[in-house]
């Protein structure tokens, strides 16, 4: 219980009493946590959904799960295509990634994603059984989001000029077998509350994890802590995208 209240704390904004716990310690637990967050944001939607329009119900949702975890990974996702997109040499990109500020490249990918989520959400909020799909498509978002990154950390080498930073230290400390058993705990959330759409989804977040890994490597060798917050906000895009097209075909499995 000690890791999983650590990596909410890690992954949020939320005041959670309690010692803190060393990030190696809560790093296998970020997936569970995911899932935790995704269900406060999906009930909230939910709720919303019965009362108020689609689209103002899904950006509200959107919006209250950037506000719980500070747009923690939005920073990442941003970093990333301001180093990626506008760094022309190794040593360029890393200075970048460096830099809190945000540019041209990685306000418009914060803009993409939050635009994608929120009219993925709508979508899936006007089908038959949209209420019951918001909440397995925040859910399995949020779990698998942080799934991706946790399988990441421990089975992609640290980036070429990477010496420091939470992802370096984790990754080194997390054994390619601890990684992917941390990440299954996402996929086992999501399977509650997805069912047989899981297996969709899931491999929908390997291919999504995948690419963001092998660009990571070409562009700087391997991983940092911003890497991963873009898989999560990439593998949460493609997800509840997915969510969309499966809701519009099929019920959910409890409904």
């Amino acid at each position: 219980m000690g890791g999983l209240l650590g990596a909410l704390r890690f992954l949020t904004r939320i005041s959670i009493p309690g010692t803190d716990v060393p990030y190696h310690r809560s790093v296998r637990w970020l997936p569970v946590a995911g899932a935790v967050i995704g269900l406060s944001v999906g009930g909230l939607a939910w709720l919303l959904a019965g009362v108020l329009p689609p689209s103002l119900a899904a950006a509200l949702a959107v919006v209250t799960g950037v506000m719980i975890t500070g747009a923690f990974h939005e920073d990442g996702l941003g970093d990333v295509a301001d180093a990626f997109g506008g760094g022309w040499t190794l040593e360029r990109r890393m200075e970048i990634l460096k830099d809190s500020r945000q540019g041209t490249y990685g306000v418009a990918a914060i803009a993409c994603s939050i635009l994608i989520r929120v009219l993925a959400a709508q979508a899936i909020a006007v089908v038959a059984d949209g209420r019951a799909a918001l909440l397995v498509g925040f859910v399995a978002a949020h779990a698998l989001g942080r799934s991706a990154a946790v399988g990441l950390l421990g089975t992609v080498r640290p980036a070429t000029l990477a010496s420091h930073g939470l992802g370096v230290e984790a990754g080194v400390a997390l054994s390619p077998t601890s990684a992917l058993l941390a990440a299954g705990g996402g996929v086992a959330a999501t399977a509650v509350v997805a069912g047989w759409w899981t297996v969709p989804l899931v491999a929908t977040a390997v291919l999504g994890a995948a690419v963001v890994a092998a660009l990571a490597v070409r562009k700087i060798g391997g991983l940092v802590g911003d890497v991963l917050g873009a898989a999560e906000q990439v593998v949460e895009c493609l997800v509840l995208v997915v969510v969309s097209g499966l809701a519009s075909l099929y019920q959910v499995w409890w409904v």
